[in-house]
């Protein structure tokens, strides 16, 4: 008995396996990371480019502020024709739910979004990353010291910045199992304003 317990104590021919299984988790969770630090990249740059082809589609498409495309900036010494500068016009944000006077002079405090207008800036948005959707937008706009007052067509007077903006994205690691993640970076994209009427970008 005493020379089989000697015999069990002195084999090795295990060994390898039990230390591969005690380091298999750590090579596991390494190998996780790898992959959740590609991910990572690819989801904040799909982001990035999604809010860059919102803003694309913002400045050439309506406004989703029908109360911004309806203000005159006749008055004062602002005469029809002339160049509206850009302090006439604060910022402007608007969301799925509304948009609301951030910084003054705005053309109202509060008003009602163009619902149609802001999903078919998320729709195209959405196309380049699938996890946008309305509540995760915001559109800006600001004065930019473009447009000219009494615009004789229908487009709106001002010609402002437009910033389209991804917020609350949320990360999920494949190496948590999905139990936990956190927010991505905000991304944001701005442009000068376009014709601003109509509902398709080229």
């Amino acid at each position: 008995m005493t020379l089989m317990l000697h015999h069990l104590l002195g084999d090795r021919r295990a060994a390898s396996a039990a230390e591969f299984a005690l380091v298999l988790p750590l090579l596991i969770l390494l190998l996780f990371g790898i992959i959740d630090t590609g991910r990572f990249f690819w989801q904040l740059n799909e982001t990035e480019k999604a809010t860059q082809m919102g803003a694309r589609m913002a400045i050439v498409t309506t406004p989703v502020s029908p109360d911004l495309v309806e203000a005159s900036y006749v008055a004062g010494t602002v005469k029809s024709g002339d160049l509206i500068p850009s302090s006439a016009l604060g910022t402007i944000e608007c969301n799925s739910g509304g948009c609301l006077c951030k910084v003054d002079p705005c053309p109202f405090s509060n008003s009602t979004v163009d619902t149609t207008a802001f999903n078919t800036i998320v729709t195209r948005m959405s196309q380049m990353n699938p996890l946008i959707s309305p509540s995760k937008v915001v559109i800006s706009y600001s004065g930019s010291g473009f447009g000219y007052a009494g615009a004789a067509d229908e487009t709106m007077d001002v010609q402002p910045l437009v910033t389209v903006t991804v917020r609350d994205m949320r990360f999920k690691p494949i190496a948590l199992l999905g139990f936990a993640g956190w927010n991505l970076p905000a991304a944001s994209a701005t442009l000068t304003a376009e014709d601003s009427s109509g509902t398709f970008s080229n």
